[in-house]
């Protein structure tokens, strides 16, 4: 689906991606260990191969309903959005094409003749019913912040409306959206990806989430559609023949979720074709004949975030009602403690950019870090602002009480995935224990993946400084991360200059970018200041790819072009 600043909890260094080869192949099953032979067709049209990722999905295959980054990845080879973005992260046309005088009312008109894998031809019906779907009392789904600009969303959703109005079908291949206000990037912010009518509409909307035609036979209009899952092993994707952008060149690829351990000698051994490959495996992979590396600068960053208090469901917004860490100057000594490069260096094999802000280089609007305070690693300036705003050891035991004398413990969170995540937690909590803050993790372990993020949404008293990262979309604006109505600002941070920026990039004055972009600068300023959390680095998205695979298309937003990907002879 497009990306659309989707926010996904993308957490770009624990997701790896493979194909199979192409030739007979062993695959280790991650939850058996026992080894399952896959055979693959011949180079050309009969080529079958194996796209492999090391955490299980949610399971939730129709686009709308999915919240984690897995399942989109799956997902962006099952479905077709409206419109897409190109190399550079400009809106164009895809399914359909759009006109607009004002920016507030949309006339878009569909590409004729697609088809859904079920055969049905895609009209607008199918849009206006994905938007009437996100924008249901019922729906329990991430996306509704897709469709709330769109005018009579939120009296639809506060059932005080039958129908959305703000979107008119005209015929099957035109529709008009009509939005509450000319913002500049309605476009890039509405929900593009068509909902399978006429396999959905008869399933109450509050019993979507759990029906077989989202978790089990989803139909889309990508260019592989469904076959087979098995829950926890596997999802075979069958060639969609009558796919709208020319019949794919694989006939098949088969997804399986394998041990991240098992990864790196799966392409070594040359039993797969392509995986999203993590920093420390490049060294032995380049040395391989069959196999190059490629490097994308992408849209992730890593950060430390801080609990400030917790998401109010009613309200829509965020309360700052959590006080340890409202010190700014414990943030910022805590962000001095940190010696960023040596981290990279020895878990990222240097392959990641120190940043001081939350906007990826790849964004237009991103400020000049010549503009930002540096917090390079000095640790006798974090003891100096620890001191300074009163953290000191009062009791000689060697660590920092809290202002007003009471023990002061980080109580620190990190996802679990590879060795090396073990590794850069403890670096995280040896730094702030070196300048007198003494560190624990929370259960005494790294947190499984799915559970992490639970507890995070859910607001967990145990969540207080925890690690994280986020792939962003192709829109810049930084809102749906960190304003304090996104549920996405998992910190709860409330500053109202900072929602007063956010607003302004998205005001009318902003259609000028020469403006915008010098709204969105001083919003990075004011959070360099404030800190709300802790930029460390963003990241470079790695592949391992088999030189047998051709016809794969890389960019900022990741794998794209898959009815291309083809395999050649030896």
């Amino acid at each position: 689906m497009n990306k659309k600043l989707l926010f996904l909890l993308m957490f770009v260094l624990s997701l790896v991606f493979i194909l199979a080869a192409c030739s007979d192949s062993t695959s280790e099953d991650a939850d058996s260990g026992d080894a399952d032979s896959a055979e693959t067709g011949d180079a050309g049209e009969d080529a079958s191969i194996t796209y492999a990722i090391d955490q299980a999905p949610e399971g939730l295959f129709i686009d709308g309903f999915a919240g984690s980054a897995i399942d989109s990845k799956i997902n962006d080879i099952i479905h077709v959005d409206m419109v897409t973005t190109n190399e550079e992260m400009e809106y164009i046309p895809n399914l359909a094409d759009w006109e607009t005088d004002d920016n507030q009312e949309f006339t878009f008109t569909l590409e004729e003749g697609v088809h859904w894998h079920n055969g049905e031809e895609l009209t607008m019906e199918d849009w206006e019913f994905a938007i009437e779907v996100i924008a249901d009392p019922d729906y329990e789904g991430p996306r509704f912040n897709y469709v709330q600009d769109i005018e009579g969303a939120e009296e639809y959703r506060d059932g005080e409306a039958d129908e959305v109005s703000g979107f008119e079908v005209v015929d099957d291949y035109t529709a008009v959206i009509t939005f509450n206000e000319p913002k500049v990037n309605n476009l890039e912010n509405v929900w593009t990806t068509p909902m399978p009518k006429a396999e959905l509409e008869d399933i109450p909307v509050g019993d979507m989430e759990e029906a077989p035609e989202v978790r089990e036979n989803p139909v889309g209009l990508g260019p592989f559609q469904v076959t087979d899952i098995v829950e926890g092993e596997s999802i075979t994707l069958e060639r969609f023949d009558d796919y709208w952008e020319g019949k794919p060149k694989l006939a098949e690829m088969q997804i399986r979720i394998i041990d991240p351990s098992l990864n790196l000698g799966a392409l070594q051994n040359g039993e797969v074709d392509i995986m999203e490959i993590r920093p420390d495996d490049i060294a032995e992979l380049e040395g391989l004949d069959h196999v190059r590396v490629e490097e994308q600068a992408g849209l992730g960053y890593s950060y430390i975030g801080f609990r400030m208090g917790h998401y109010d469901e009613d309200e829509g917004s965020a309360v700052d009602d959590y006080d340890k860490y409202d010190s700014k100057e414990l943030r910022q000594a805590m962000f001095h403690a940190i010696d960023r490069q040596s981290i990279i260096d020895s878990y990222l094999a240097g392959t990641a950019n120190i940043v001081n802000t939350p906007v990826p280089s790849v964004h237009w609007i991103v400020a000049d870090e010549s503009e930002l305070t540096q917090y390079d690693y000095d640790p006798e300036r974090a003891e100096q602002l620890l001191e300074e705003a009163g953290y000191v050891d009062t009791n000689d035991d060697g660590y920092r009480e809290d202002p007003d004398g009471n023990e002061f413990v980080v109580n620190f969170s990190h996802f679990a995935g590879s060795s090396a995540f073990e590794g850069r937690a403890q670096a995280l909590m040896q730094a702030w224990e070196d300048v007198g803050l003494k560190t624990e993790l929370v259960t005494g372990q790294l947190i499984e993946f799915n559970t992490f993020n639970d507890m995070k949404e859910n607001d967990d008293d145990n969540i207080e400084v925890f690690f994280g990262s986020w792939s962003v979309g192709d829109d810049p604006d930084p809102s749906g991360l960190w304003h304090s109505t996104a549920e996405w600002n998992y910190g709860r941070w409330v500053n109202e200059e900072s929602d007063e920026l956010l607003d302004e990039g998205l005001s009318e004055a902003s259609f000028d970018e020469d403006y915008r972009a010098d709204v969105y600068a001083e919003w990075q300023k004011l959070f360099n200041d404030e800190l709300p959390g802790l930029p460390l680095w963003e990241n470079v998205d790695l592949y391992g790819i088999n030189n047998q695979l051709e016809g794969v298309t890389i960019d900022a937003v990741g794998l794209r072009d898959f009815h291309e990907w083809y395999v050649t002879e030896e």
